[in-house]
């Protein structure tokens, strides 16, 4: 199996202090770094999506949709989060998504590139992390099993939005049937570890 850690949409307007945080994402960067830098020493792939909006996106309630304006082009709020730490440019996949003004997506691999990326780079299993469990986590989740792929999906290491008090329970038990196997990032490194 050649592995890529997924980070989803860990940007600025997702995290604390942004105009659609998800919950506690404070705690989320330091133990994520220490996974990004896990997967570095052993050269596995960093794949960092991204929302990416154009100013007039579909999903903003200001043209109908559910959400406040968020991760616009160019804008402070869709940069990755402060102190994110990046591996070397080569070990980076930089997926922009919802970049069409009248799609509304969730997933990573909905109008973008990134199946047939993945596939270039004869990457077969993916343990996902990031915002927000109980929709982009979700969706690339669940559209990354519907390609084949073998997917964890790193419980410690996620964030949810909870319109719902209970949504990301239901988001993980979705992703379980599904076929996702839920673990923590530790014990995903020493499935790693014990690979080597």
């Amino acid at each position: 199996m050649k592995s890529a850690l997924f980070v989803v949409d860990l940007q600025k307007d997702f995290c604390d202090g942004g105009v659609l945080p998800a919950k506690n994402t404070l705690s989320l960067i330091a133990p994520l770094n220490e996974a990004i830098e896990f997967c570095v020493r052993r050269a596995i792939i960093c794949v960092f999506t991204r929302d990416w909006h154009p100013p007039n996106h579909c999903s903003f309630r200001s043209q109908g949709g559910p959400w406040p304006i968020h991760c616009v082009q160019g804008t402070i709020g869709a940069e990755f989060a402060h102190d994110l730490h990046f591996p070397p440019a080569s070990l980076v996949i930089d997926i922009e998504k919802d970049q069409d003004v009248k799609n509304m997506s969730y997933s990573a691999f909905e109008n973008t590139h990134l199946e047939t990326e993945l596939r270039r780079l004869c990457v077969n299993s993916l343990a996902v992390c990031g915002i927000a469990t109980d929709y982009c986590v979700k969706a690339t989740v669940l559209d990354a099993l519907r390609c084949g792929f073998q997917v964890a999906v790193l419980s410690d290491l996620i964030r949810p939005i909870n319109v719902n008090a209970n949504d990301d329970i239901v988001a993980l038990g979705e992703m379980k049937t599904g076929g996702a196997e839920i673990m923590t990032a530790s014990t995903w490194m020493g499935w790693i570890r014990d690979s080597e």
